[in-house]
């Protein structure tokens, strides 16, 4: 029997987008939460059992990958992603109350928030040194922190929430460079592998035998021919070997639990270097009815065609 979970981690500190995204899911904010430095802080928490469960942003619908965790995932940790949860992402401009834009000299926020909000930044803030912070929560405590000891030149890149946080006004809303910007946030921990609720995603890794011509066709080629549809393919150097030493990471619509994915990791174990498993888990957003779905009752079907023959062998 497996314990509920008690305790989670999560990319702090307080007012994140993270532990805004974490608190939308009811049964996750009634656990104890402990705010981490750094998303390494927080998987290694996960791995040393300091807390059950690890709450960690992964991709951004603008800036792509959250490289530093896929890359985490992958080569130093052996956790498994519990679930996905999509968060549309509002960057604000916070600052001293009544600060206008050209008092502003000193911006502070993580590289990946400047970086979606950087037309704004050029536009409106062109005198501004940029200043890199873990995170944008904290970008905005440290702001609040010079604010509060009479400085007025200052402002941080961060959400909404974190403005009566850290006893900041906010200056501009809504100033990422595109609309529609969302971040996907997944859920860690040790071991378990949520049952499949028919709208799932399963993620892996796959080392190459061998660099090679065809060598990626060969491995998509394991998707297609079950109709299993692939929602993100990266490639990531191994850290291994020298330049062109890449794996690729893998999401793909289906569980573990199903025969059809199944059979295609067994395939895939068989053929190449090497498969890490990074978990089956439920996907965020509408469930809906795809290929995949009738590529499954037509493999049971084939399966069961294949056991009737047999059936009729003579011994």
């Amino acid at each position: 029997m497996t314990t509920a979970p008690r305790t989670i981690g999560y990319f702090g500190p307080a007012g994140t987008f993270t532990e805004q995204a974490l608190l939308l899911q009811a049964d996750l904010g009634q656990l104890v939460r402990t705010p981490y430095r750094t998303v390494p802080d927080v998987l290694d928490a996960v791995e040393s059992g300091d807390v059950d469960l690890g709450f960690v942003p992964i991709e951004n619908s603008i800036e792509g990958t959250v490289n530093f965790t896929q890359d985490a995932l992958v080569f130093d940790h052996d956790l498994l992603i519990q679930r996905e949860v999509v968060l549309n992402i509002e960057h604000c401009l916070l600052g001293a109350p009544g600060a206008s834009l050209s008092d502003i000299k000193h911006l502070y926020s993580i590289p990946v928030a400047t970086a979606q909000c950087h037309a704004y930044v050029r536009k409106e803030l062109s005198n501004a040194d940029v200043h890199a912070a873990n995170s944008t929560a904290e970008a905005a405590r440290e702001v609040g922190e010079k604010v509060k000891s009479g400085e007025t030149g200052v402002a941080a890149i961060a959400p909404r929430v974190a403005a009566d946080l850290y006893g900041l006004s906010v200056l501009a809303s809504d100033i990422a460079d595109h609309a529609g910007n969302q971040t996907r946030f997944i859920v860690v921990g040790k071991g378990v592998v949520p049952a499949a609720t028919g709208h799932d995603r399963t993620g892996i890794v796959v080392f190459q035998r061998a660099d090679e011509p065809g060598s990626l066709i060969s491995i998509l080629q394991e998707f297609a021919a079950r109709r299993i549809n692939l929602q993100q393919l990266l490639s990531r150097p191994t850290k291994a070997g020298g330049l062109g030493d890449y794996c690729f990471i893998m999401y793909a619509d289906g569980h573990i639990e199903d025969e059809l994915m199944a059979d295609a990791l067994r395939d895939l174990h068989a053929k190449q270097g090497g498969v890490k498993f990074l978990g089956s888990y439920p996907a965020a957003g509408k469930h809906a009815h795809t290929a995949r779905e009738h590529a499954d009752a037509r493999w049971q079907q084939a399966d069961d065609w294949v056991s009737e023959l047999r059936t009729r062998i003579r011994r």
